[in-house]
């Protein structure tokens, strides 16, 4: 079976050096989650700046999938690849060191922009580097980085969690090391030369390239994939950044409380996306979707019929971690790998990326403000989300997927070298 396949080791660690945008990606959003209520004491935030900060970090990330995956296609993946790694450890940096929340504010924009760029660009380098029976195994291997970099985050957080400013510089700054060790990695990682001469002359010009996104070839899988991320995302998300904030400001749990049951919940998740990683490339990836959506709904409804009472929550945290591997974004990455046009697809996924970060930031802005008038309403309203995502990533299934299911598959333009 092509599912079971063994994969070359030098593709994986093409698809761990790229997954590293998700680790980057997920450790940013996590760690302003988890130091947020120290940032707010520290800073002496009002709920609208920690409200700023989130939708900040977002919707920098929106801006940077827009721009990079673009220029990537433009430019070159591999030169985009390299260098936007660099600037986010940049910012990364700035956040650690900030005095105050405007040089803060400074930190998050660099750093969002970086991480945003790197997105679209790294997961189109890995899946051109892949060929077609191992593409989802090595695209879903970058949503166990993106878990790893959920639970950095959080492990930290829960054993500096009595060390205010102290701990929360230290959180930021493994980020900021993290980047510039995986900068120099793909620094090192060198493309065949036939292959240079390849990509060179097998780009599209910049306006044919443009022009191919308006195709019903790429509009139909780009929406059809944006409406799934961006209704699973706005609860994704919400917990990412305000998980530890909502369980300490509704929850009445204390910090080190909040944090451990985030901290206890996560080895589920990873084990499980190890789990999807395996099937990533059968017809199990998207079996298992219909019945991990159905449980990820339920677990929003029991947080929203308990009002986001402790117990209620602790219910939420295991079905949600549960589910989520099977339900998320790892579909999402995968079924657009699949399913967007090769030749514009940094171009394609950084556009839906780039809308539903900004959906995201938006939301983000408003949540704190949001939960502290009413989080019934506030879980009410992600749970309907969780409903329309789960329509949408069966419409993808039954008619997206089962399209390009049997037909040709466009060749690699990237050839990963095992020296």
């Amino acid at each position: 079976m092509a599912g079971t396949r063994p994969i070359p080791k030098h593709l994986w660690k093409a698809a761990a050096l790229s997954g590293m945008a998700s680790y980057l990606d997920a450790g940013l959003i996590v760690s302003i989650s988890v130091n947020l209520a120290i940032y707010r004491d520290s800073y002496d935030m009002g709920v609208w700046m920690a409200g700023a900060i989130s939708a900040i970090v977002t919707g920098c990330i929106a801006v940077g999938s827009l721009v990079g995956g673009r220029l990537a296609d433009l430019f070159g993946r591999r030169r985009v690849y390299n260098w936007d790694i660099f600037c986010f450890a940049l910012g990364a940096i700035v956040i650690t060191l900030a005095p105050d929340d405007i040089t803060l504010l400074i930190g998050v924009l660099v750093a969002g922009l970086a991480a945003g760029a790197d997105l679209p660009t790294s997961l189109a380098v890995v899946s051109d580097a892949a060929p077609s029976w191992a593409r989802g195994r090595l695209v879903a291997f970058t949503q166990v980085m993106w878990m790893l970099g959920i639970t950095v985050a959080i492990f930290l957080g829960f054993v500096l969690s009595t060390t205010g400013m102290t701990g929360a510089r230290l959180i930021t700054g493994q980020l900021a090391v993290a980047a510039l060790v995986t900068w120099a990695l793909r620094s090192r990682l060198k493309l065949s030369a036939e292959q240079d001469t390849e990509e060179e002359t097998s780009a599209a010009p910049p306006g044919s390239a443009l022009k191919n996104i308006w195709t019903r070839a790429a509009l139909l899988p780009m929406t059809a994939t944006f409406v799934f991320y961006v209704t699973w995302g706005l609860g994704a998300n919400t917990f990412g950044q305000f998980g530890t904030y909502l369980l300490v400001t509704v929850s009445d749990a204390s910090q080190s409380l909040a944090t451990g049951i985030n901290l206890a919940f996560i080895p589920i998740g990873v084990l499980l996306t190890f789990a999807f990683v395996r099937v990533a490339d059968s017809p199990w990836r998207d079996r298992l979707f219909h019945v991990a959506a159905v449980v990820q709904i339920l677990a929003f409804v029991i947080a929203s019929l308990t009002a986001g009472a402790l117990v209620g929550m602790l219910v939420f945290f295991v079905l949600y971690q549960l589910s989520n591997p099977f339900a998320g974004e790892a579909n999402y990455k995968v079924w657009s790998q699949l399913t967007l046009p090769a030749d514009t697809r940094g171009t394609t996924q950084g556009l839906t990326y780039a809308l539903s970060r900004g959906v995201f930031a938006v939301a983000a802005f408003f949540t704190p403000a949001l939960a502290d008038h009413s989080p019934a309403v506030l879980l009410w309203t992600i749970t309907a989300c969780m409903t329309v995502a789960a329509f949408a990533g069966v419409f993808i299934i039954r008619v997206l997927v089962r399209r390009t299911t049997g037909a040709a598959r466009d060749r690699a333009d990237l050839r990963v070298p095992s020296t």
